[in-house]
């Protein structure tokens, strides 16, 4: 059995202008991911493997979960779409994978690598820190096809910091 927790980064701040890549989270960003973090420590959810996009606000969404895994900060994970996040996954180890990245292609690698959606009304556009928790019944990451994780669970900040 394999799990996936895949998360988009927090939100980020528009107004520092520079770079896309370069772009930080803002204080609501930080202030989401820590509440993430608390959610994942909480339902016993830690990975042991991270794949992070290089962006900086995929590193400070990792930074403020305060978690403590191994990590591979990957450039293709970068804007990546379905495919690419595919081959990250595949080259992974660890049996719960924590990958974060970036929309529109977390969106589409969601709805794709899950057999039945979760009935969530913000799961099909994947706010800022959205994150679905996924299993798969196979010994690698290697063997994943598409349709075949069960949701197990689909959050988003706002949820957590109502709560």
């Amino acid at each position: 059995m394999k799990r996936l927790v895949l998360m988009r980064h927090a939100k980020s701040d528009w107004t520092a202008g520079g770079p896309d890549h370069a772009r930080t989270l803002n204080e609501r960003g930080r202030a989401s991911a820590a509440a993430l973090g608390d959610w994942l420590r909480a339902q016993a959810l830690l990975p042991d493997e991270v794949l992070c996009s290089t962006s900086t606000r995929t590193r400070e969404t990792l930074a403020a979960l305060a978690l403590d895994a191994p990590t591979r900060f990957e450039d293709r994970l970068y804007h990546a779409g379905p495919v690419a996040m595919m081959k990250s996954l595949r080259d992974a180890d660890g049996d719960t994978v924590l990958m974060i990245a970036h929309n529109p292609g977390i969106a589409e690698f969601a709805h794709e690598i899950v057999a039945r959606a979760p009935q969530h009304p913000r799961f099909r556009d994947y706010p800022t820190g959205a994150t679905l928790v996924a299993e798969f019944d196979i010994e690698t990451w290697a063997d994943m096809k598409e349709g075949s994780g069960v949701a197990r669970a689909f959050v988003i900040p706002r949820e957590l910091i109502e709560a």
